[in-house]
């Protein structure tokens, strides 16, 4: 079942079921590209009617009106009044914030993880919260790293990595709850993957304000991190250090915690945190 410009066809958004089931790869892609196009139309004209909206995807008038209805159903398009003309909706304002705070984030913290990188002699890197794993948005390479593995743009476990482990227990309760009931993959013989177990270390993590990674993620391998806090009040990124076993042991993880701490703090304060009352 495919999509027809003469109004015959199903909604661009679902299927018969509402659901979105069942149809064609190559219709939900046109689909997709059609709303892609009609909210980039919106945005360039400010609002736009039914008629000219269809013109413009070069489809039938009640196509055009469908595909509308969906996007207006999702909040990305809002109906002007009985005018039949339409503007983008909040939702997109939303999906708009979200991507100007990471980039913010990113701009912000490539400074100081610079600097930290020359202070501690490490790899920093930057990440945030990314669904069911962590995203690194910026990183540094210190004096003393062995390796220029990029790591931005990669995802990363929550509960093998000490920046996930610091946005896991920081995150909403009701998300941490989720995650938990998941099944864990193990990386290492480290790695930390039965719930209660990871509970306490996210308590830890909690009440001594840092996150701790000793080969969970890859046999060799340390790391430490801390929170990094938004404006809202809510941790909004980790900020941490890796470096090889050799390098960077326990110990030596541990003395540079106040290093970071100091870091964090300072790109908080960039980012509009004021502290607690």
């Amino acid at each position: 079942m495919t999509d027809t410009d003469d109004g015959s066809g199903p909604d661009p958004a679902q299927d018969s079921d509402g659901t979105g089931r069942g149809r064609s790869e190559p219709s939900l892609v046109r689909s997709v590209d059609r709303a892609v196009t009609a909210l980039e139309v919106v945005a360039e004209r400010g609002e736009v009617g039914i008629t000219e909206l269809a013109e413009e995807l070069g489809v039938h008038k009640s196509t055009a009106s469908r595909l509308v209805a969906a996007l207006a159903r999702r909040g990305m398009l809002e109906q002007l009044g009985d005018r039949g003309r339409v503007a983008l909706g909040f939702a997109v304002v939303r999906l708009a914030a979200s991507a100007t705070g990471r980039m913010d984030i990113a701009r912000l913290g490539q400074p100081t993880c610079q600097q930290l990188a020359e202070q501690v002699g490490e790899t920093v890197n930057l990440a945030i919260h990314d669904g069911e794993a962590a995203i690194n948005v910026t990183q540094e390479f210190g004096t003393a790293s062995v390796t220029t593995q990029n790591w931005v743009g990669r995802r990363t476990p929550l509960h093998a990595t000490s920046a996930g482990k610091v946005l896991l227990a920081y995150m909403s309760d009701p998300e941490r709850r989720a995650f938990l009931r998941r099944r864990l993959p193990r990386y290492t013989e480290s790695t930390i993957t039965e719930p209660a177990a990871l509970r306490t270390e996210l308590a830890r993590v909690v009440d001594e304000g840092h996150a701790r990674s000793f080969e969970e993620l890859e046999v060799g391998l340390h790391a430490v991190a801390v929170p990094v806090w938004g404006a809202a009040g809510d941790v909004v990124a980790a900020l941490s250090a890796a470096g090889p076993s050799y390098r960077l042991p326990r110990r030596r993880a541990r003395a540079i915690v106040p290093d970071l701490r100091t870091a964090a703090e300072d790109l908080s304060t960039r980012l509009g945190y004021v502290g607690s009352s």
